[in-house]
This record gives C-alpha cells, sequence and structure tokens, in this order.
C-alpha cells in the first residue's frame, strides 16, 4: 500500500523516541511569567506585629485626645469613646499654642535655609578641592559628631549673652544650625562624592566654571542628599529643648517643646487636653516627613538611591 500524502500546509509528525527504561519521567517547565511566589509567612506576621507595635499607641493617642478629662480613666484606653468631643483640641489652641508653633516654624525655617545653604558649599568644597586645608576642615566637622550639646551648653549661653542675642529667636536659630552642621556635612559630602569624575569633566569641557558646575551639576544631583540634610535639620530644630529652654525667658519666644512643658503644669490633671496639644504639635513636623520621606530614603542610600 502507498503511503498517503500529508494534508496541504501541515508537517508530518515527528517520532520521539521512547524513554530508557529507569529514567525519571521528564517534567513540564511551566509557562514564564505563570509561577508565583509563595507567601513569606514569617515576614507578614513580623510586619504585623510591628503594625501592632506602631499602630495601638497611636490609636491610644488619638482615642484619649476625644475624650473628657472626667471620663478619661472611667473606660478602657482602647474602647472609642461613647461621645467624642473636639474640646480638647479648642482648648489646646485658644491656650496659646498655635503662638508656639509659630515660633517653631520660623526657627525651623531659619535653620533648614542655614544649614542647607552652608552644608552645600562645604561639601562641594571638601569633595573638588582636595587640599590640606579641606581635609583639616573635613576632620574638624567629625570631631564635632562626638561634642555632645550638654558639655557645652555654658559655652553657648556667655557666646549669645555677649553677642546680645539672649531672648531672642535667633539666639536658637545659631547653636541649633551649628550642631546640625557636622552630621550634614557627613551626609553631603558622601552624596557628592558618587558623582563621577566625567561629569565634572563634561562640564568642564563645556567651558563650565566653578558656579556654574555647583548650580547646574552638583546640586541636581545631590536632591535626595540635600533633603535627607533638610528632614534631619528640619527634626532637629523642632524637637530641641535645651536651647530654648536656657537662651529664652519670655513667653513670645517660647517654642513649642518648652510650651508644652508648661503646658503640662497648666493641665496636671487634664490629660486628654495635654495629649491634643501633642497631637497639634506633631502635625506639621509629619508632613514634612511625608513629603520628603522618599528623598530622605534615597538620600541615604546614596545618589539617585542607588
Amino acid at each position: 500500500m502507498s503511503q498517503m500524502a500529508p494534508e496541504h500546509g501541515t508537517e508530518p509528525a515527528t517520532p520521539t523516541a521512547p524513554a530508557p527504561s529507569g529514567a525519571p519521567p521528564s517534567r513540564t517547565r511551566p509557562a514564564r511569567g505563570s509561577s508565583r511566589r509563595r507567601p513569606n509567612l514569617l515576614a507578614g506576621a513580623g510586619a504585623f506585629l510591628w503594625l501592632l507595635v506602631v499602630g495601638v499607641p497611636l490609636y491610644t493617642l488619638l482615642v484619649a485626645t476625644l475624650q473628657r478629662s472626667e471620663n478619661y480613666m472611667a473606660s478602657n484606653p482602647l474602647v472609642p469613646p461613647a461621645e467624642p468631643t473636639l474640646d480638647n483640641y479648642v482648648t489646646a489652641i485658644e491656650s496659646g499654642l498655635l503662638g508656639f508653633v509659630w515660633n517653631t516654624l520660623l526657627v525651623t525655617v531659619a535653620v533648614v535655609a542655614l544649614v542647607v545653604a552652608l552644608t552645600t558649599t562645604t561639601a562641594f568644597a571638601i569633595v573638588r578641592a582636595r587640599t590640606r586645608w579641606t581635609t583639616g576642615v573635613f576632620r574638624v566637622f567629625l570631631i564635632g559628631l562626638a561634642i555632645p550639646l550638654q558639655a557645652v551648653v555654658v559655652p553657648v549661653y556667655l557666646i549669645i549673652v555677649e553677642l546680645g542675642l539672649y531672648d531672642s529667636l535667633m539666639a536658637i536659630v545659631l547653636p541649633t544650625a551649628a550642631f546640625a552642621l557636622p552630621v550634614c556635612v557627613l551626609i553631603l559630602t558622601g552624596s557628592m562624592r558618587d558623582i563621577s569624575d566625567e561629569l565634572y569633566e563634561a562640564m568642564a569641557l563645556d567651558g563650565a566654571g566653578s558656579v556654574r558646575t555647583f548650580v547646574q551639576l552638583v546640586l541636581p544631583m545631590s536632591r535626595p542628599g540635600i533633603s535627607t540634610v533638610g528632614v534631619y535639620a528640619a527634626i532637629q530644630a523642632w524637637n530641641g529643648f535645651l536651647f530654648p529652654l536656657v537662651l529664652t525667658q519670655s513667653e513670645e519666644n517660647r517654642l513649642i517643646t518648652l510650651g508644652l512643658y508648661e503646658f503640662q503644669g497648666q493641665f496636671r490633671v487634664d490629660i486628654p487636653g495635654l495629649l491634643a496639644a501633642v497631637v497639634l504639635s506633631a502635625v506639621p513636623i509629619l508632613i514634612v516627613y511625608l513629603i520628603a520621606r522618599r528623598s530622605l530614603v534615597a538620600g541615604l542610600m546614596g545618589v539617585g538611591g542607588k
């Protein structure tokens, strides 16, 4: 019998050789993209535990601010109040808290502007000059990391008095910025060192001088590091307590930390009122962190997050 020809457009099937005896059965490889990773139960449990550690105190704090002072200790602090009220926030605002927040905001903006302006230029000089003088300056900043603030508060007080700045916001701005400089210079120096020499050479071939290179190359490439420096300086200025306590006296120059300290004395029994003031004082710096959180992480990891 003659062999039948295959139909047009089809190819005859190629016979497959039988698998040798004793060989393991072949496994079919799953299609690309069809495989799924197994869930990491241990990491999920750890993340849930961390969420409880962070979330439960915040929840308790917010619930307490919505309770009345006479009912604060009458029920479980985890149970939402039956009749929530915003009177605690109103009381905190009427007690002059917004004035303390405004003073702290002015000090924070001034400290951040001063620190960013000084650290960017200083770090650029340290990275590009590479002389004995700049190396010595960098070592001085490193020594500043080992000097605690409490050890020099008396000399700082005497200097501020001699300058005639006592009991003013500038008396808080200058030492706060000075003690933030060592860490900020260290961060920006590491960030600027990650900029390749080829980019500097390209700017030099284009005829750019030091100022143009600094403005058009260094500042854009160091944006994550600058954000890190700004957030760090803002936190130091916002949470500072010792300098406002020692270098100011009048109520019109009082910052939020010292205001909360005296707010606690004024409302010694009114715990919900004090906690409402704490929540209001934390909102501005929390907003700053939420806006710059990605740049903050990228700056700690290096230029561009690498």
